[in-house]
């Protein structure tokens, strides 16, 4: 018998047990959001449930190998339709249902966000001043590339590679960060 596939709904009720707040943690890391990293762990066991049957794994490291797929899909889907669905909510009025404050604190405690962003602040302030504000102007601002170089007064093959090699650096450094 397999490990998943014909148990009752209890077995992965304990799955959630084990893996929800890793699980959660993933999404908070990668979204960047307390509310849309719940309803994306939610999504993930609800399709959990719906396709344990088919399920063909034997223990439950490969149960929590089939969860992580899930997950890594449901964030795929997510990235992929979350901006239009995003407009979309904008444009009729419409806001998704709010989590408390004290959600949204436990996620990003879990999530290690305070230490995050103390590690991109340093790594911001470590970027040489012309990069930081083509970072600024183009990530934080959301200007198109022509508008970025104009207000630095540069070409816009110039905003571009300032923007790309900020970038660059900051990833480095975050990484190294993440691995310390």
């Amino acid at each position: 018998m397999d490990y998943y596939r014909d148990v009752d709904v209890d077995a992965v009720a304990d799955l959630y047990d084990s893996m929800s707040q890793s699980v959660l943690v993933f999404f908070a890391r990668r979204t960047y959001d307390g509310e849309i990293a719940l309803d994306l762990t939610a999504e993930t066991f609800a399709r959990a449930l719906e396709a344990r049957r088919r399920f063909r794994g034997a223990d439950e490291r490969e149960g929590a190998a089939w969860v992580w797929g899930i997950a890594r899909n449901v964030l795929g889907e997510f990235f992929k339709r979350g901006r239009v669905e995003r407009r979309a909510l904008h444009r009729l009025g419409l806001e998704p249902p709010a989590v408390t404050c004290d959600e949204i604190e436990r996620i990003e405690q879990l999530a290690g966000v305070e230490q995050l962003r103390e590690a991109v602040a340093t790594a911001l302030a470590e970027l040489a001043e012309d990069q930081r504000e083509a970072l600024r102007l183009r990530i934080v601002d959301e200007l198109d590339y022509p508008v970025v170089a104009g207000r630095l007064g540069v070409t816009e093959a110039t905003a571009r590679a300032r923007v790309s090699r900020g970038l660059r650096r900051l990833a480095v450094t975050l990484e190294g960060a993440a691995g310390a």
